[in-house]
Protein backbone atom coordinates (compact mmCIF):
# COMPACT_ATOMS: atom_id res chain seq x y z
CA UNK A 1 0.00 0.00 0.00
CA UNK A 2 1.11 3.53 -0.73
CA UNK A 3 2.14 6.36 1.49
CA UNK A 4 0.19 9.43 0.93
CA UNK A 5 3.15 10.96 -1.36
CA UNK A 6 2.47 12.79 -4.42
CA UNK A 7 2.80 10.90 -7.52
CA UNK A 8 2.96 11.34 -11.01
CA UNK A 9 -0.14 8.67 -12.50
CA UNK A 10 -1.62 8.20 -15.73
CA UNK A 11 -5.15 6.97 -16.62
CA UNK A 12 -6.52 5.60 -19.45
CA UNK A 13 -10.09 5.30 -20.65
CA UNK A 14 -12.34 3.71 -23.29
CA UNK A 15 -15.99 5.11 -23.02
CA UNK A 16 -19.17 4.02 -24.82
CA UNK A 17 -18.96 5.78 -27.52
CA UNK A 18 -16.22 3.33 -28.75
CA UNK A 19 -14.13 6.60 -30.46
CA UNK A 20 -10.88 5.67 -28.67
CA UNK A 21 -8.60 5.80 -26.05
CA UNK A 22 -7.98 8.73 -23.43
CA UNK A 23 -4.93 9.05 -21.63
CA UNK A 24 -4.19 11.96 -18.87
CA UNK A 25 -1.02 12.25 -16.38
CA UNK A 26 -2.13 13.97 -13.23
CA UNK A 27 -0.54 14.69 -9.83
CA UNK A 28 -2.19 13.59 -7.01
CA UNK A 29 -1.68 12.16 -2.86
CA UNK A 30 -5.19 11.04 -3.55
CA UNK A 31 -6.64 13.29 -2.25
CA UNK A 32 -5.89 16.58 -3.15
CA UNK A 33 -5.58 16.96 -6.90
CA UNK A 34 -2.04 18.85 -7.45
CA UNK A 35 -1.12 19.26 -10.98
CA UNK A 36 -2.45 18.39 -14.50
CA UNK A 37 0.17 16.71 -16.83
CA UNK A 38 -0.15 15.54 -20.71
CA UNK A 39 -3.21 14.15 -22.31
CA UNK A 40 -3.14 12.22 -25.63
CA UNK A 41 -5.86 10.06 -27.58
CA UNK A 42 -5.71 6.90 -29.42
CA UNK A 43 -8.71 6.43 -31.71
CA UNK A 44 -9.82 2.94 -32.66
CA UNK A 45 -9.41 2.08 -36.61
CA UNK A 46 -13.32 1.44 -38.30
CA UNK A 47 -12.64 -2.27 -38.15
CA UNK A 48 -11.06 -1.95 -34.25
CA UNK A 49 -14.70 -0.15 -33.80
CA UNK A 50 -16.32 -3.04 -35.45
CA UNK A 51 -14.96 -5.64 -33.20
CA UNK A 52 -15.73 -3.61 -30.26
CA UNK A 53 -19.41 -2.77 -31.15
CA UNK A 54 -20.19 -6.50 -31.50
CA UNK A 55 -18.91 -7.66 -28.56
CA UNK A 56 -21.27 -4.88 -26.70
CA UNK A 57 -23.47 -7.04 -24.36
CA UNK A 58 -21.35 -10.05 -23.94
CA UNK A 59 -20.51 -11.48 -20.65
CA UNK A 60 -18.00 -13.38 -19.45
CA UNK A 61 -18.05 -17.18 -21.27
CA UNK A 62 -18.89 -15.34 -23.96
CA UNK A 63 -15.90 -14.89 -26.96
CA UNK A 64 -14.57 -11.59 -26.61
CA UNK A 65 -10.73 -12.62 -26.98
CA UNK A 66 -10.33 -9.98 -30.42
CA UNK A 67 -12.22 -7.16 -28.61
CA UNK A 68 -9.77 -7.70 -25.17
CA UNK A 69 -6.71 -7.69 -27.56
CA UNK A 70 -7.99 -4.71 -29.26
CA UNK A 71 -8.68 -2.72 -25.63
CA UNK A 72 -5.11 -4.10 -24.73
CA UNK A 73 -2.94 -3.38 -27.27
CA UNK A 74 -4.46 0.22 -28.29
CA UNK A 75 -4.00 1.16 -24.55
CA UNK A 76 -0.69 -0.25 -24.31
CA UNK A 77 0.08 2.24 -27.50
CA UNK A 78 -1.73 4.83 -26.26
CA UNK A 79 0.46 4.64 -22.48
CA UNK A 80 3.75 4.19 -24.01
CA UNK A 81 6.59 6.83 -23.43
CA UNK A 82 4.76 8.98 -20.42
CA UNK A 83 7.65 10.11 -18.81
CA UNK A 84 7.76 9.91 -15.06
CA UNK A 85 4.65 8.22 -14.18
CA UNK A 86 4.76 5.79 -11.06
CA UNK A 87 1.17 4.24 -11.59
CA UNK A 88 -1.65 3.32 -14.19
CA UNK A 89 -5.15 3.21 -13.68
CA UNK A 90 -6.86 1.40 -16.57
CA UNK A 91 -10.44 0.99 -16.85
CA UNK A 92 -10.90 -1.30 -19.77
CA UNK A 93 -14.07 -1.78 -22.14
CA UNK A 94 -17.32 -2.05 -20.43
CA UNK A 95 -19.13 -4.55 -22.65
CA UNK A 96 -21.92 -5.34 -20.44
CA UNK A 97 -23.57 -3.63 -17.03
CA UNK A 98 -26.46 -4.76 -15.12
CA UNK A 99 -25.53 -4.11 -11.85
CA UNK A 100 -28.60 -5.93 -10.47
CA UNK A 101 -28.03 -9.02 -12.52
CA UNK A 102 -25.22 -10.17 -14.06
CA UNK A 103 -22.95 -7.83 -12.70
CA UNK A 104 -20.36 -5.68 -14.92
CA UNK A 105 -18.28 -6.73 -17.16
CA UNK A 106 -15.10 -4.91 -18.32
CA UNK A 107 -12.78 -6.73 -21.01
CA UNK A 108 -9.26 -5.73 -20.69
CA UNK A 109 -7.08 -7.26 -18.19
CA UNK A 110 -4.58 -5.35 -16.42
CA UNK A 111 -2.01 -7.68 -15.55
CA UNK A 112 -1.17 -8.04 -19.06
CA UNK A 113 -0.72 -4.28 -19.57
CA UNK A 114 1.27 -4.08 -16.83
CA UNK A 115 4.08 -6.63 -18.05
CA UNK A 116 3.72 -4.53 -21.40
CA UNK A 117 4.19 -1.35 -19.43
CA UNK A 118 6.45 -2.61 -17.00
CA UNK A 119 4.43 -0.28 -14.42
CA UNK A 120 2.02 -1.01 -11.76
CA UNK A 121 -1.71 -0.67 -13.03
CA UNK A 122 -5.08 -0.43 -11.03
CA UNK A 123 -7.72 -2.10 -12.67
CA UNK A 124 -11.33 -4.19 -12.40
CA UNK A 125 -12.51 -0.66 -10.87
CA UNK A 126 -16.07 -1.43 -10.71
CA UNK A 127 -16.93 -5.12 -9.55
CA UNK A 128 -16.09 -4.96 -5.76
CA UNK A 129 -18.58 -1.80 -5.63
CA UNK A 130 -21.22 -4.10 -7.56
CA UNK A 131 -20.63 -7.69 -5.07
CA UNK A 132 -20.98 -4.90 -1.84
CA UNK A 133 -24.55 -3.86 -3.89
CA UNK A 134 -23.61 -0.58 -5.58
CA UNK A 135 -24.42 0.28 -9.14
CA UNK A 136 -20.88 0.09 -9.86
CA UNK A 137 -20.93 3.10 -11.84
CA UNK A 138 -20.46 6.36 -12.18
CA UNK A 139 -16.76 6.32 -10.26
CA UNK A 140 -15.81 9.88 -11.85
CA UNK A 141 -17.74 11.51 -9.29
CA UNK A 142 -14.51 11.03 -6.42
CA UNK A 143 -12.29 12.68 -9.06
CA UNK A 144 -15.15 15.92 -9.57
CA UNK A 145 -15.18 16.71 -5.80
CA UNK A 146 -11.26 16.94 -6.09
CA UNK A 147 -11.87 19.19 -9.21
CA UNK A 148 -14.22 21.05 -7.75
CA UNK A 149 -12.17 21.47 -4.76
CA UNK A 150 -9.11 22.73 -7.57
CA UNK A 151 -11.44 25.23 -9.12
CA UNK A 152 -12.08 26.68 -5.91
CA UNK A 153 -15.70 26.35 -5.61
CA UNK A 154 -17.69 27.67 -2.49
CA UNK A 155 -21.31 26.76 -3.30
CA UNK A 156 -22.77 23.36 -4.86
CA UNK A 157 -21.81 22.65 -8.24
CA UNK A 158 -22.66 20.35 -10.84
CA UNK A 159 -20.39 18.21 -13.83
CA UNK A 160 -22.43 16.62 -16.57
CA UNK A 161 -20.51 14.04 -18.49
CA UNK A 162 -22.08 13.53 -21.85
CA UNK A 163 -20.81 10.23 -23.37
CA UNK A 164 -22.46 7.80 -24.54
CA UNK A 165 -24.38 7.77 -21.90
CA UNK A 166 -24.85 10.89 -19.54
CA UNK A 167 -23.99 11.58 -15.93
CA UNK A 168 -24.28 13.50 -13.48
CA UNK A 169 -21.90 14.70 -10.33
CA UNK A 170 -23.95 16.96 -7.82
CA UNK A 171 -21.06 18.33 -5.45
CA UNK A 172 -21.10 20.07 -2.26
CA UNK A 173 -17.10 20.92 -2.02
CA UNK A 174 -18.01 22.51 1.84
CA UNK A 175 -17.88 18.79 3.41
CA UNK A 176 -14.89 17.57 4.54
CA UNK A 177 -14.29 14.96 1.51
CA UNK A 178 -16.26 12.90 -1.06
CA UNK A 179 -17.14 10.27 1.10
CA UNK A 180 -18.89 12.23 3.76
CA UNK A 181 -22.43 12.38 3.95
CA UNK A 182 -24.25 15.18 1.31
CA UNK A 183 -20.70 15.84 -0.51
CA UNK A 184 -21.77 14.10 -3.57
CA UNK A 185 -24.69 12.66 -5.45
CA UNK A 186 -24.39 10.89 -8.64
CA UNK A 187 -25.97 8.81 -10.89
CA UNK A 188 -26.91 8.54 -14.77
CA UNK A 189 -29.17 10.79 -16.51
CA UNK A 190 -29.89 8.96 -19.69
CA UNK A 191 -28.91 7.79 -22.74
CA UNK A 192 -26.60 11.21 -24.63
CA UNK A 193 -24.35 10.44 -27.30
CA UNK A 194 -24.78 6.66 -27.60
CA UNK A 195 -28.68 6.42 -29.72
CA UNK A 196 -27.45 9.85 -31.91
CA UNK A 197 -24.07 8.35 -32.82
CA UNK A 198 -25.74 5.11 -33.87
CA UNK A 199 -28.52 6.43 -36.07
CA UNK A 200 -26.30 8.64 -38.21
CA UNK A 201 -23.81 5.50 -38.50
CA UNK A 202 -26.71 3.73 -39.36
CA UNK A 203 -28.11 6.31 -42.12
CA UNK A 204 -25.46 8.28 -43.03
CA UNK A 205 -22.48 6.38 -42.44
CA UNK A 206 -20.93 9.26 -39.97
CA UNK A 207 -19.17 8.82 -36.33
CA UNK A 208 -21.08 11.17 -34.88
CA UNK A 209 -23.75 14.61 -36.07
CA UNK A 210 -21.09 17.08 -35.95
CA UNK A 211 -21.81 20.01 -33.51
CA UNK A 212 -25.37 18.91 -33.75
CA UNK A 213 -26.00 20.24 -37.68
CA UNK A 214 -28.42 17.26 -38.52
CA UNK A 215 -30.58 17.90 -35.08
CA UNK A 216 -30.56 21.85 -35.48
CA UNK A 217 -32.23 20.97 -39.02
CA UNK A 218 -34.91 18.75 -37.51
CA UNK A 219 -38.30 19.37 -35.88
CA UNK A 220 -38.68 17.17 -32.58
CA UNK A 221 -41.17 14.42 -32.11
CA UNK A 222 -42.61 15.77 -28.47
CA UNK A 223 -44.99 12.68 -28.22
CA UNK A 224 -41.25 10.53 -28.28
CA UNK A 225 -39.80 12.39 -25.60
CA UNK A 226 -43.16 12.18 -23.63
CA UNK A 227 -43.04 8.76 -23.48
CA UNK A 228 -39.35 8.09 -23.14
CA UNK A 229 -39.71 10.20 -19.96
CA UNK A 230 -42.23 7.72 -18.89
CA UNK A 231 -39.54 4.88 -18.54
CA UNK A 232 -38.97 3.58 -14.67
CA UNK A 233 -35.21 5.27 -15.13
CA UNK A 234 -36.54 8.17 -14.30
CA UNK A 235 -38.44 7.76 -11.39
CA UNK A 236 -35.91 5.73 -9.71
CA UNK A 237 -34.41 7.51 -6.53
CA UNK A 238 -30.39 7.94 -7.54
CA UNK A 239 -28.05 6.79 -7.54
CA UNK A 240 -28.79 5.00 -10.69
CA UNK A 241 -26.84 3.26 -13.50
CA UNK A 242 -27.28 2.36 -17.23
CA UNK A 243 -25.85 0.33 -19.69
CA UNK A 244 -25.15 1.98 -23.09
CA UNK A 245 -28.27 -0.59 -24.69
CA UNK A 246 -30.61 0.11 -22.16
CA UNK A 247 -32.90 2.17 -24.04
CA UNK A 248 -33.24 -0.26 -26.97
CA UNK A 249 -36.88 1.02 -28.31
CA UNK A 250 -35.61 4.82 -28.78
CA UNK A 251 -34.04 3.78 -32.29
CA UNK A 252 -37.69 1.76 -32.77
CA UNK A 253 -39.55 4.77 -32.06
CA UNK A 254 -37.72 7.14 -34.38
CA UNK A 255 -37.66 4.53 -37.06
CA UNK A 256 -40.22 6.44 -39.06
CA UNK A 257 -39.12 9.74 -39.02
CA UNK A 258 -36.79 11.50 -41.39
CA UNK A 259 -33.01 11.93 -41.10
CA UNK A 260 -32.71 15.22 -39.36
CA UNK A 261 -36.06 14.71 -37.41
CA UNK A 262 -34.68 11.07 -35.94
CA UNK A 263 -31.65 13.38 -34.97
CA UNK A 264 -33.25 16.17 -33.33
CA UNK A 265 -35.75 13.96 -31.18
CA UNK A 266 -32.85 11.77 -29.73
CA UNK A 267 -30.74 14.78 -29.14
CA UNK A 268 -34.41 16.28 -27.03
CA UNK A 269 -34.87 13.29 -25.51
CA UNK A 270 -30.65 13.39 -23.81
CA UNK A 271 -31.42 16.80 -22.66
CA UNK A 272 -34.51 15.76 -21.26
CA UNK A 273 -33.11 13.34 -19.19
CA UNK A 274 -30.45 15.84 -17.95
CA UNK A 275 -33.14 18.15 -17.36
CA UNK A 276 -34.91 16.02 -15.30
CA UNK A 277 -32.09 14.58 -13.71
CA UNK A 278 -30.83 18.28 -12.07
CA UNK A 279 -34.70 18.16 -10.40
CA UNK A 280 -33.25 15.32 -8.73
CA UNK A 281 -30.53 16.66 -6.87
CA UNK A 282 -30.30 18.11 -3.11
CA UNK A 283 -30.25 21.43 -3.98
CA UNK A 284 -30.06 23.70 -7.38
CA UNK A 285 -25.92 23.96 -8.51
CA UNK A 286 -24.52 27.25 -8.76
CA UNK A 287 -23.13 26.84 -12.72
CA UNK A 288 -23.17 23.37 -14.59
CA UNK A 289 -19.87 22.42 -16.23
CA UNK A 290 -19.77 19.75 -18.92
CA UNK A 291 -17.64 17.35 -20.31
CA UNK A 292 -17.31 14.56 -22.59
CA UNK A 293 -17.88 14.94 -26.36
CA UNK A 294 -21.63 15.99 -26.37
CA UNK A 295 -20.38 19.18 -25.14
CA UNK A 296 -19.42 19.70 -28.85
CA UNK A 297 -23.27 19.07 -29.65
CA UNK A 298 -24.66 22.80 -30.06
CA UNK A 299 -28.13 21.79 -30.36
CA UNK A 300 -27.61 19.50 -27.01
CA UNK A 301 -26.02 22.19 -25.17
CA UNK A 302 -28.71 24.68 -26.48
CA UNK A 303 -31.19 22.22 -25.45
CA UNK A 304 -30.10 21.38 -21.84
CA UNK A 305 -29.57 25.28 -21.26
CA UNK A 306 -32.91 25.59 -22.20
CA UNK A 307 -33.74 23.78 -19.59
CA UNK A 308 -31.91 24.97 -16.71
CA UNK A 309 -31.69 27.71 -14.30
CA UNK A 310 -28.21 28.32 -13.72
CA UNK A 311 -25.48 28.61 -16.01
CA UNK A 312 -24.33 25.50 -18.26
CA UNK A 313 -21.15 25.89 -20.13
CA UNK A 314 -18.27 23.87 -21.29
CA UNK A 315 -16.01 22.45 -18.84
CA UNK A 316 -13.21 24.02 -20.70
CA UNK A 317 -14.56 27.39 -19.52
CA UNK A 318 -12.90 26.74 -16.03
CA UNK A 319 -10.42 26.18 -17.90
CA UNK A 320 -10.08 22.27 -17.88
CA UNK A 321 -10.07 20.05 -20.42
CA UNK A 322 -13.60 18.14 -21.17
CA UNK A 323 -12.06 15.27 -23.18
CA UNK A 324 -9.84 13.76 -20.36
CA UNK A 325 -11.81 14.50 -16.85
CA UNK A 326 -12.62 10.42 -17.09
CA UNK A 327 -9.12 9.57 -18.26
CA UNK A 328 -8.11 11.81 -15.44
CA UNK A 329 -10.45 10.37 -12.76
CA UNK A 330 -9.04 6.84 -13.24
CA UNK A 331 -5.78 8.30 -12.57
CA UNK A 332 -6.67 9.76 -9.62
CA UNK A 333 -8.65 7.03 -8.15
CA UNK A 334 -5.75 4.07 -9.18
CA UNK A 335 -3.63 6.56 -6.14
CA UNK A 336 -6.76 5.65 -4.34
CA UNK A 337 -6.38 1.90 -4.54
CA UNK A 338 -3.04 1.31 -4.15
CA UNK A 339 -3.65 3.82 -1.01
CA UNK A 340 -6.45 1.75 0.44
CA UNK A 341 -8.72 4.60 0.40
CA UNK A 342 -12.56 4.38 -0.76
CA UNK A 343 -13.57 5.04 -4.30
CA UNK A 344 -17.25 5.31 -4.28
CA UNK A 345 -19.86 5.60 -1.64
CA UNK A 346 -23.30 5.59 -1.03
CA UNK A 347 -24.30 9.00 -2.51
CA UNK A 348 -22.13 7.78 -5.94
CA UNK A 349 -23.22 4.55 -6.73
CA UNK A 350 -25.60 3.40 -4.07
CA UNK A 351 -24.02 1.34 -1.98
CA UNK A 352 -24.01 0.66 1.68
CA UNK A 353 -21.06 2.07 3.37
CA UNK A 354 -17.91 3.64 1.29
CA UNK A 355 -16.08 0.93 -0.46
CA UNK A 356 -12.64 0.92 -2.11
CA UNK A 357 -12.81 -1.26 -5.57
CA UNK A 358 -10.11 -1.95 -8.06
CA UNK A 359 -6.98 -4.63 -8.63
CA UNK A 360 -3.71 -3.73 -8.43
CA UNK A 361 -1.43 -5.62 -10.29
CA UNK A 362 2.81 -5.27 -10.54
CA UNK A 363 5.10 -6.62 -13.34
CA UNK A 364 6.79 -9.62 -12.86
CA UNK A 365 9.40 -8.57 -10.43
CA UNK A 366 7.57 -5.59 -9.39
CA UNK A 367 6.65 -4.89 -5.73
Amino acid sequence: MLKADVLRVAGAMSGTSLDGVDVAVIETDGERLIGLGESRFRPYGPAQQAVLRAALGKWPGADVAQACEIVETVHAQALSGLEGVALVGFHGQTLAHDPRGRGTHQVGDGAVLAEVLGLPVVWDFRSADVRMGGEGAPLAPFYHFALARWLGAEAPLAILNLGGVGNLTWIDPRQPGPDAPGALLAFDTGPANAPINDLVQARRGLVHDAGGALAARGTVDDATVTAFLSSPHFFKIPPKSLDRNDFPHLSEAVAGLDDADAAATLTACAAAAVIRGLAQCPAPPARVLVAGGGRHNGTLMAMVAAGCDCSVAPIEDAGLDGDMIEAQAFAYLAVRVARGLSTSCPGTTGVAAPVGGGTLSHPRGGS
